[in-house]
């Protein structure tokens, strides 16, 4: 019985600031081809896709390959943990009915292996910035998601929210925040006050700030910033005792 556990996020596949987007979503599906040798479930933990909107019949062009290999892998009886993140979070039913993904849109905590794993994409936890968070807001609510389902057509839908994806990376991009400090950082100040209401819990793993961080809180708890898979490849595994960052392969050359 596999007792080995994968987390990836932030592949952000479709964007366009990526050179090579059939390179790079094969890179992914190369990764879920190891995990797969002996995985007993990968989490996904968000903003796999730069842009994901589902209409009741049409979703966004591409991504055969990685979607084919997912549907493989589910069919193996292999769970697949699907966690929204803030540029695909307007999955429908497709993810679930046609690929068999587990779709997560709150946090969640599971038991791995006896140890308690508080797992989350990462947006709107600990970051007390009121303009992302309104938009945030703006994102789940359900009346503005019916609104540009069934008021703009997919092609202009898709096309917009395209658009806005690389605008968004490109901002990040020229940003180029990373670590912010212990005593900063808005993932690490959030596991910080959660562990004090939740002692038991072992290991926090986010995605969203495409950064890689291993950190151990006084209280014993390890935090986890799993980085990318853009830049860094990074991903982390759990074998029943230690929670690792790694790398999938060299960093390519830019």
């Amino acid at each position: 019985m596999n007792t080995k556990y994968y987390f990836l996020s932030d592949a952000h596949l479709g964007a366009r600031v990526i050179d090579n987007p059939h390179a790079h979503e094969q890179r992914l599906v190369d990764w879920l081809d190891m995990a797969q040798t002996d995985a007993a479930a990968i989490f996904l933990l968000g903003d796999i896709f730069d842009f994901w909107f589902e209409y009741t019949t049409v979703v966004p062009k591409g991504f055969t390959r990685l979607l084919g290999k997912l549907r493989e892998i589910t069919e193996a009886g292999i769970p697949v943990h699907f966690f929204v993140g803030n540029h695909d979070l307007w999955t429908f039913g497709y993810l679930e009915q046609e690929v068999g993904l587990i779709v997560h849109r709150e946090p969640q905590i599971f038991t791995l292996e006896g140890k308690q794993v508080f797992m989350a994409h990462g947006d709107g936890l600990g970051d007390h910035d009121r303009k992302f968070s309104l938009i945030r807001r703006i994102f789940h609510s359900r009346t503005c998601q019916w609104a540009f389902r069934h008021l703009l057509p997919a092609t202009i839908g898709i096309k917009f929210g395209q658009r806005w994806s690389e605008s968004n990376r490109r901002r990040h991009e020229r940003q180029n925040i990373g670590f912010l400090g212990e005593n900063a950082e808005p993932l690490v100040l959030f596991a910080k006050q959660h562990a004090v209401q939740h002692p038991d819990i072992d290991f926090y793993v986010f995605g969203h700030r495409h950064i890689v961080l291993n950190l151990m809180l006084k209280n014993s708890s390890q935090v986890l910033i799993i980085g990318d898979f853009i830049r860094e490849f990074s991903y982390a595994t759990f074998d029943g005792d230690t929670m690792a960052l790694e790398n999938f392969g060299a960093r390519p050359q830019p």
